[in-house]
């Protein structure tokens, strides 16, 4: 049985998802900054976080709000400085808070220096450095494949003659990992030195252990890997069949974990994970649940992978739209269950329910009406009590739920505006098309922190690049915090529950109930003691056998005091022996 002093650092804390152009403002500009994070590390480290995930801050044209990166060693100034960033590092360090990167590996901005050398001529050093393929014969894209943002996946480029492939924006293409020196570039930006690697050209050698070496020396915890499951792409470019209106097909289909793809990530790992006290997470889009064993653990090639096999079973997910779907609660359980059993004996589990590119939680988990506070606790409790480093994403705390959008207007996500044009393509009426990006739009999850009841929520001095929620006034972090039934007071209790309790942290994993479609229910294994979990993730009344929580006491409970056996409308508890 695993034992909770045998884990690594990273699996027994807490991680906590920073958007930063929405986090805190400390420059009465409108948008967040890395000094506005620093000021906040004592309310993060109050949540039991010990790890930050800060979406990129590079230098950027902010085409996809950092996703399109233009320098990886240059913090963009309407983030801040690079001295704000060390010191960052160093207080948080100090407050056992880590900084964990994003890194973007698939594609880099249009106006990267690389793609920039890339595209003046077929012969110069960076000209494989991306994906080029001339056109067809009547001048029309190599391929029918649609990009992830909507329209083709290719865009032509004058200077040399060629389309580029681009699976996001067309200012995002796509870097070539079939070159090796831009694996070599990629892997040795943020690795250490690799003395027994064989560059052949010293030139390059020198600086790619240069750049190795700048955020490698900084400290950082570990690192985020962006879209890792586009960035091998099939041998044969070729035509899919047609999966819309428009005739195209979608990129993510024909590139998506292409075999071979392992081979380029182990040499990543080799290069960056093996030997340092960091940790590697990938999101990966398209990789089941079956398929962990081969990503993460000691064969795979991270520690923790982002999976969203339960993310898809409560929303229909393409590229360019997500539908409601009618679903069930085991559903959901079935899907999480796998993957808990996937990671039991082999890597990690990161549990996570939201991330900046996913709508608020209290919205997408659940099928009943209801107050987003309670079902905040509900889920809350879900997250913090599986077997899996939980990852939080700012706000989720607080209970939010998704913001009104009353107009396209006010929606800034590049991919929302591309679903809403695909929607009336498909014959939807503009009300429809503003009801879908309402439930499903990014901007859901990128609203600012809401830290007290005075104007812009105290994001900001300034009018907030996007607008706060209406609820602002009472669902902000200093109300919350001095009232004790608030999801943030439930969410620091229970951070204070799992640091004291070992099974909650290393315990096994049992589902029970798993028929039931309102409960869901555990038990957490420990070797000093065991723990029951049940949330009723349901509008109406439940009931369970009380025999499970025989001889245990409540640990913890929504609703304060519970009657064994019956759960009221989306109450949880942990009981414990």
């Amino acid at each position: 049985m695993t034992k909770k002093q045998d884990l690594a650092w990273w699996q027994k804390t807490i991680a906590y998802e920073i958007y930063p152009k929405s986090f805190y403002d400390t420059a009465a500009q409108g948008t967040g900054t890395i000094a506005g994070i620093t000021a906040k590390l004592d309310y993060l480290a109050s949540l039991g976080v010990g790890a930050i995930w800060i979406t990129p801050c590079y230098k950027s044209p902010m085409v996809d709000n950092g996703y399109d990166v233009e320098d990886y060693r240059e913090i963009d100034p309407s983030f801040g400085t690079m001295a704000d960033m060390d010191e960052l590092i160093a207080r948080g360090r100090e407050k056992g808070v880590r900084v964990v990167m994003d890194l973007v590996f698939n594609h880099t901005s249009e106006q990267c220096p690389w793609f920039q050398e890339s595209r003046k001529s077929r012969d110069n050093a960076y000209a494989d450095w991306y994906i080029w393929r001339d056109a067809r014969p009547d001048g029309s894209a190599p391929t029918n494949w649609r990009s992830i943002f909507g329209g083709s996946a290719w865009a032509w480029c004058e200077e040399r003659q060629q389309y580029y492939l681009h699976t996001f924006a067309p200012q995002q293409p796509d870097l070539n990992w079939e070159n090796p020196d831009v694996r070599r570039a990629l892997l040795h930006t943020f690795a250490p030195q690799q003395p027994d690697l064989n560059w052949e050209n010293p030139d390059v050698r020198r600086a790619l252990i240069d750049i190795a070496n700048f955020w490698a020396d900084k400290g950082v915890g570990g690192f985020r890997i962006d879209a890792i499951t586009y960035i091998k792409k099939p041998a044969v470019f070729a035509d899919g069949p047609a999966d819309g209106e428009d005739g195209m097909y979608a990129v993510h289909a024909a590139t998506a974990n292409t075999p071979g793809i392992l081979d380029f990530l182990h040499e990543f790992k080799a290069g960056v994970r093996d030997g340092r006290d960091i940790f590697l997470v990938g999101e990966a889009n398209g990789v089941g649940a079956d398929e962990l064993g081969d990503w993460v653990g000691e064969r795979g090639v991270f520690d923790m992978l982002f999976e969203f096999s339960h993310t898809k079973a409560v929303s229909c997910e393409d590229e360019v739209w997500c539908r409601p779907i009618e679903w069930k609660l085991t559903d959901l359980k079935r899907v999480l269950a796998e993957s808990q059993a996937n990671t039991a004996d082999n890597g990690w589990y990161p549990v996570f329910f939201e991330n900046h590119d996913q709508p608020r939680s209290t919205v997408n988990f659940f099928r009943c009406e209801g107050p987003a506070a309670a079902k905040a606790k509900a889920l809350g409790t879900v997250l913090l009590t599986l077997r899996g480093t939980p990852f939080v994403m700012q706000g989720e705390e607080l209970g939010y739920a998704n913001r009104v959008w009353k107009s396209l207007d006010e929606f800034d996500d590049l991919q929302t505006r591309s679903q809403y044009e695909f929607a009336l393509s498909e014959g939807r009426t503009e009300a429809e098309a503003l009801a879908g990006c309402n439930r499903f739009s990014r901007d859901n999850a990128r609203t600012p922190m809401q830290w007290d009841a005075n104007a812009s929520a105290g994001f900001s001095a300034a009018t907030p690049w996007l607008p706060v929620h209406d609820d602002y006034t009472q669902v902000n972090v200093e109300a919350e915090s001095a009232d004790p039934d608030s999801p943030l007071s439930w969410y620091r209790k229970l951070a204070a529950l799992r640091a004291e309790r070992d099974e909650l942290v290393a315990g096994s994993f049992e589902e029970l109930m798993a028929d039931d479609e309102q409960v869901y229910a555990y038990r957490r294994q420990g070797e000093g003691g065991a723990a029951v979990v049940l949330a009723n993730l349901s509008g109406e009344e439940a009931s369970y056998d009380a025999a499970l929580v025989a001889d245990m006491k409540l640990l913890a409970g929504t609703h304060g005091s519970t009657e064994p056996g019956t759960l009221r409308p989306l109450e949880a508890v942990v009981f414990g022996d």
